[in-house]
């Protein structure tokens, strides 16, 4: 063998030889670290409640399972409780081994469990209680009314009846369903409910229905009422039965010696559990392709249209909300800017500096519940209430910006206006707003932009907007993702759109400046 040739094949064997220590390297690190992490996934299992102690523990905000799960939080073991709005997002929460465990109600966590075969059911139940319908403390007589109906709906069977539909036995299960009484009616019951928590309360083909649902609507037959169901957050419920956004709340929902103390509760219809879900360990996670995923999100009884409702009213509110934010915003910069440089209106200012203060010194979503709740008690156009709130808010953001153009504008220029025998006003609107203007229409510009992002706090008034209507979509499937993504790609397309419009102007700008 040639000498080149010989120091060729060493280095062959040498490099093979490398490759195979490499490889062998590897699969003996990468057992240890399965090793490890199937020995942390078998120390933080969760296999009775025993267990609980020391976990991270997922709950829905204000359900039952949080305030029951409460009592282990602080303990010297370290229990965690991990507080999600949804129960869908504390299910996918677990699947993604953020937490160990969620704790729920039996109804939901079996649908659950249904539609995500890598989780289970511990067979041993959290708690037991008792559902009832919340009603405001002073309304004594509707409480009476509600009472009488549900003995009667449980006297003539219709209560069964209801249940059975939802989740009797398999010749019980989709068969004769309640149907709404045609009977004269006399005013409307307005219920609130969290439509994310089936068999209880749920979208079906952009309606809610549930055992709830149906309750309440042979209560309204009975009492001889029309049944308006408004759809929000768990935790809003009793606020927004306090304050007179609706009548009774209904949401498999729980009497607690907390609760009473700001809700009065009617009899109780039905008892419950809560479970625990764990992720089964022996089960394999079965995913959907992306074909299936995408029918199922969007084709399916066209769940599509909750997303097209929704951008519907994001952009509604986003328009209007813009309109009242320029309008207000532009008096409030005249008034500040008129100050600053004469010292005239002193008292329109100080109310201006105060509105600003306050505005841009708290949340927005803040402003938004205490708009709804407190300020705007009697509308119940949840619309009208959003497009106020942002607006209010975007025009502090927008007097600012254009205080600051204006200030930009070199004093000659009012100097000269008025030396031409304009008046103040005359000299603002014909000469100093419109150079103003180009200087302030990037900032402008990017407050629409996020105006158009701030609008997904909507739904914390039980508005379906954009963001909402993907959260509808994920109540129905259980899949986080592909609702995401396209909730996601929505507002970046708008966005982008937006971008360059606003482009397009300031070209056209820069143009007529030649």
């Amino acid at each position: 063998m040639k000498k080149g040739n010989k120091k060729r094949v060493i280095l062959y064997v040498a490099v093979i030889a490398a490759l195979l220590i490499g490889i062998g390297v590897y699969q003996y690190y990468s057992h240890q670290a399965a090793k490890k992490a199937a020995e942390k996934a078998e120390q933080n299992a969760v296999t009775c409640v025993e267990d609980l102690v020391g976990k991270k523990i997922g709950v829905q905000i204000g359900t039952t399972g949080d305030i029951y799960a409460s009592d282990y939080e602080g303990d010297e073991a370290g229990t965690k409780i991990e507080r999600y709005n949804k129960g869908t997002d504390a299910v996918q929460a677990l699947k993604l081994g953020k937490i160990n465990c969620v704790i729920i109600d039996e109804q939901p966590a079996k649908a659950y469990v249904e539609k995500n075969s890598e989780l289970k059911i511990l067979k041993e139940e959290f708690a037991n209680e008792e559902y009832a319908i919340c009603i405001d403390k002073s309304n004594t007589a509707l409480k009476e009314k509600i009472n009488k109906a549900l003995a009667e709906l449980k006297e003539d069977g219709t209560f069964e009846q209801i249940v059975n539909y939802y989740i009797g036995n398999e010749e019980q299960q989709g068969k004769n369903p309640y149907k709404k009484k045609d009977v004269k009616r006399t005013g409307t019951l307005t219920m609130a409910t969290n439509a994310e928590f089936p068999p209880y309360e749920y979208f079906d083909k952009g309606t809610i229905v549930g055992i709830d649902a149906d309750i309440m609507q042979a209560i309204c037959d009975k009492m001889g009422m029309e049944l308006k169901i408004e759809n929000m957050d768990f935790d809003a419920i009793i606020t927004a039965v306090k304050s007179g956004k609706a009548d009774v709340g209904a949401a498999g929902m729980t009497v607690t010696e907390d609760r009473l103390k700001n809700i009065d509760f009617s009899d109780s219809y039905t008892t419950a559990k809560q479970v625990i879900i764990v992720k089964d360990a022996k089960a394999d996670a079965k995913a959907s392709s992306f074909k299936d995923s995408f029918y199922d999100n969007f084709i399916k009884e066209n769940r599509f249209e909750y997303l097209v409702k929704g951008f519907g009213n994001t952009l509604l509110i986003t328009v209007f909300a813009i309109l009242i934010g320029v309008v207000l915003g532009l008096l409030i910069a005249l008034v500040r800017t008129s100050h600053d440089q004469n010292g005239s209106v002193p008292v329109l200012n100080a109310i201006c500096h105060i509105y600003l203060t306050v505005i841009r010194g708290t949340p927005v979503v803040v402003q938004l519940l205490i708009i709804y709740y407190v300020i705007l008690t009697s509308v119940q156009n949840k619309i009208i209430v959003a497009i106020i709130a942002f607006g209010l808010n975007s025009a502090a953001y927008v007097a600012e910006v254009i205080r600051s153009g204006i200030m930009s504008v070199d004093h000659g220029q009012f100097e000269a206006g008025r030396s031409l025998g304009l008046n103040y006003q005359q000299t603002m609107t014909s000469i100093i707003i419109p150079q103003a203007f180009k200087n302030i229409l990037p900032a402008l510009g990017n407050e629409f932009i996020v105006l158009v992002k701030e609008t997904s706090i909507s739904g914390y008034i039980g508005l379906v907007d954009l963001t909402k209507g993907g959260d509808i979509i994920r109540s129905i499937t259980y899949e986080a993702y592909m609702p995401l993504y396209a909730v996601a790609l929505i507002y970046l397309v708008t966005v982008l759109i937006l971008t360059a419009g606003i482009r397009y102007i300031e070209k056209r700008l820069r143009n007529n400046e030649r």
